[in-house]
Parts: structure tokens; C-alpha cells; sequence
């Protein structure tokens, strides 16, 4: 164990933190749409498949790495292939959770601006022009942008067990609750019935090839795989922390959070007559005008579960936002010897700059969001399970992932080759 870094003061911490990286919008926001769009149960059914097969190898690897060199990304390639110029290929994976980040607080200030509008005033049956003309307005969403990114900066500026433990702590627990009260109103909803029997009734006619990639490719976005975060939490693991039972609880919590908000969301959108299948404006566009159309008949049960739900948005998009922020602090604070406080500045500056040039320009947004989910992240994906299959000690490796190293080592790298080509192909 490094002298002088810091650790999780146990292994529940340390799944606990793992599992606020991999909660976050993938679920609230992402899990809801694609499986409206992919066949409501099948979708589901296909998609734990997929984590705990194929998803859960690519986050063994990281782990691995992580708590067996207790290094940043960066410092991890360059002990497992020292000499080699593998090692300038750790650069990818730490500029890849960065350039993330820099939009994903983008749309956690949207988070931010709803949860704002949803306490102060409320929206009207327009709300889809409300959207539009927000993200359009220029200075609302880079104001957004910035206090996100500010309140992800404070939280890691903290350390990791006074900052990141300790956040999730509290916040995991939240989100459970927070989005329990949700599904007990949605599910209570006239009209709702329809809505539940899509979440647990499996049409299995609605399966096709697109469905497997979108399945395996959203339990890449959800655990987020790739980039680092996994491999940056692990190496805070004490050396005796299991790493097989770390990965399971965190997928069984990033699932069970996923489906409750299914349950969250799909009751309420049958209830209002919208359609499940929406897209990524299911939360932004869909969600808000149902609460407008619900708050007829009851307009403050209605205002107040609004302001939950976009609560628990922005503390789950904090979640995940501060495990993205940590691989470049670790990185500079190790490599670079900053400070963690000169560190956590150096890369709010990167991330707001990037950041601000996508909440302004939409095609730089999407081209940030296509670089990184198309190519940056399965290939540091790639990346962790060649080293951790096939240059890290072959016995230590089978010792540490029992039985799983076998998926490590043969299963994992086909299944990231074909999320990469699936990705252009569909």
C-alpha cells in the first residue's frame, strides 16, 4: 500500500463510491428512454445479461489494475508495462473522463436550471419551448454549467475520504429513497397499469440484433467503463478488499437503481398517454409536461414530486460527476505533484472552458459525446482488459478474479470489438 494515500475506510465505502459512479443520468435518464425505445422487459431481461457477463469482466480489469498498482491511470499502465510506450496510452484515459465530464455538467446544469424552476415557479403545458429556448439562451446554461461544476469541484476538493466517501455516504441512501416516493406515486397514477406490465411483461417479439448492442452498450455507459473511474476508486481499495464482490454489489446496485427508475418513470408516461419510446428528451421535454398535465388534479403533490425528481437527478449526476473529476486530480496531484487544491483548479478550468464551448455549440456537444462513446472509451476499455488479461501476472490476476478472469482474458475483449463496430454499423 502507497505510504501517505489515501484509502476508503472500508470496503463498504468503497462500493458505496462505486456505486455512485455508475449511478447517475445513465439511469435516470438514458436507462428509461432506451428501454421504451427497445421493448420495455425483453430490454431489461437481455440488459442484465449483458452486465453481468460481459459488462462486469471490463470492470474486474479496471479493479484489478487499480488496487494492485494503487496508482492513478496513468501511473498504473506505466508500473504493468514499464519501458513500454503503452504508458503514453494512459494519457487517452485520463483526458477521456475529462472531456465526459466537460458535457455531462452541461446537462447536469439542466438538472440544475429544472430543479431551480421546478421550486420557484413550476412549468406550463409549453414545455418543450421552455427547453428549447433555455438551452438556446447561451448565459442560462453556462450559469447552470458553472455551478455544477463548481459544486463537483467542492466535493472533491475535500479528499477522498472527507470529499467523495462521505458524499456518497449520505447520497446513495438519498437517491434510494428519493426515487422509492417517485415510483409510489407513479405507480398509483390513474392509467399507470399499462406502464407497469411494459416494466415486468417481456415482448419478446420486439428483440432484434440492435437490441443486444444497445443492451451491452448501455451497461458500458452505465458502470462506466473505460474511463477510468473504476480503476482510480479501486486503487483507493485496501489491499485486502474483494474485488469480484466489490464489482457484483455495485452492478446489483446500478441495476436495482436503474429499474426503480423505470418504475419511476414508464407508469407516469402511459398515465399521461405519451409515448414510452420518447428519446433523450424523455426527461427535459416528456417528464415536465407530465407533471403539468398531473398537477390539475393535484397541483402541490404534483410541484413537489417534481422537485424531487429533478433532485434526485442533480445529486445522481453529482454522483458520477465526481468520479470523473477524481481520475484527472489523482493523475496531477501524482504524476505532477500538484496539490490536491491547485489540481482541483486546474481542472475546473479545462472542464469549464470545454464545457462552456458545448453548452454554447451544439455540434461541439455532440461531437464530444460521439468521441468519447464511440471510440475513446472502448478503447481504454480494450486497453484495461489487455493488461489486466495479458501483461499483469497471469497467477496474481487468477488469484484476485476467480472465477472471472477467464471472461477477463477471452470474453470481454470480442464484446468491446463488437460495442465498436455496432456503434457505426447501426
Amino acid at each position: 500500500m502507497k505510504l501517505g494515500r489515501e484509502h476508503f475506510s472500508s470496503d463498504f465505502a468503497a462500493v458505496l463510491a462505486m456505486a455512485g459512479s455508475a449511478i447517475g443520468l445513465g439511469n435516470i435518464w438514458r436507462f428509461p428512454y432506451m428501454t421504451g425505445q427497445n421493448g420495455g422487459a425483453a430490454f431489461i431481461l437481455i440488459y442484465i445479461v449483458c452486465v453481468f457477463f460481459l459488462a462486469l469482466p471490463i470492470f474486474f480489469a479496471e479493479s484489478v489494475i487499480g488496487r494492485t498498482t494503487q496508482s492513478n491511470t496513468f501511473g498504473a499502465i506505466r508500473k504493468i508495462a514499464p519501458g513500454s510506450r503503452l504508458k503514453w496510452l494512459g494519457l487517452l484515459t485520463v483526458i477521456t473522463p475529462l472531456v465526459i465530464l466537460s458535457y455531462y455538467s452541461v446537462v447536469g446544469g439542466w438538472s440544475v436550471e429544472y430543479l431551480f424552476v421546478s421550486i420557484c415557479s413550476g412549468f406550463d403545458e409549453d414545455v418543450s419551448s421552455f427547453f428549447n429556448e433555455f438551452t438556446s439562451s447561451g448565459v442560462g446554461p453556462l450559469a447552470c454549467h458553472t455551478v455544477f461544476l463548481l459544486l463537483t469541484a467542492f466535493i472533491v476538493l475535500e479528499g477522498v475520504k472527507s470529499g467523495i466517501e462521505k458524499f456518497n455516504k449520505v447520497s446513495i441512501p438519498v437517491l434510494f429513497v428519493l426515487m422509492l416516493v417517485i415510483v409510489a406515486y407513479s405507480v398509483t397514477l390513474p392509467g399507470s397499469g399499462p406502464g407497469i406490465s411494459y416494466m415486468i411483461r417481456p415482448d419478446f417479439s420486439q428483440i432484434t440484433p440492435r437490441t443486444f448492442a444497445y443492451a451491452m452498450g448501455q451497461g458500458f455507459f452505465s458502470l462506466s467503463l473505460g474511463v477510468g473511474t473504476v480503476l482510480t476508486y479501486s486503487s483507493y481499495m485496501g489491499g485486502r478488499s474483494g474485488i469480484v464482490r466489490a464489482g457484483i454489489w455495485t452492478a446489483v446496485f446500478d441495476l436495482t437503481f436503474a429499474i426503480i427508475a423505470g418504475f419511476a418513470i414508464m407508469p407516469a408516461v402511459f398515465a399521461a398517454g405519451i409515448e414510452p419510446g420518447a428519446g433523450p428528451g424523455l426527461i427535459f421535454e416528456t417528464l415536465p409536461y407530465i407533471f403539468v398535465k398531473m398537477g390539475s388534479g393535484s397541483a402541490i403533490i404534483s410541484r413537489a414530486v417534481a422537485v424531487l425528481f429533478f433532485l434526485t437527478i442533480v445529486v445522481a449526476a453529482l454522483t458520477s460527476s465526481i468520479s470523473m473529476y477524481e481520475v484527472g486530480v489523482a493523475y496531477l496531484t501524482e504524476e505532477k505533484k500538484m496539490s490536491r487544491k491547485k489540481a482541483v483548479i486546474v481542472i475546473f478550468a479545462f472542464t469549464w472552458v470545454l464545457g462552456a464551448v458545448c453548452s454554447v455549440f451544439s455540434g461541439a456537444f455532440s461531437f464530444c459525446d460521439s468521441l468519447t462513446s464511440n471510440f475513446l472509451m472502448t478503447f481504454g476499455a480494450l486497453l484495461f482488459v489487455y493488461l489486466a488479461g495479458w501483461k499483469m501476472d497471469k497467477s496474481l490476476v487468477r488469484k484476485e478474479l476467480y472465477p472471472a478472469y477467464s471472461f477477463v482474458r477471452y470474453v470481454a475483449p470480442p464484446a468491446i470489438i463488437a460495442i465498436f463496430v455496432t456503434n457505426f454499423i447501426i
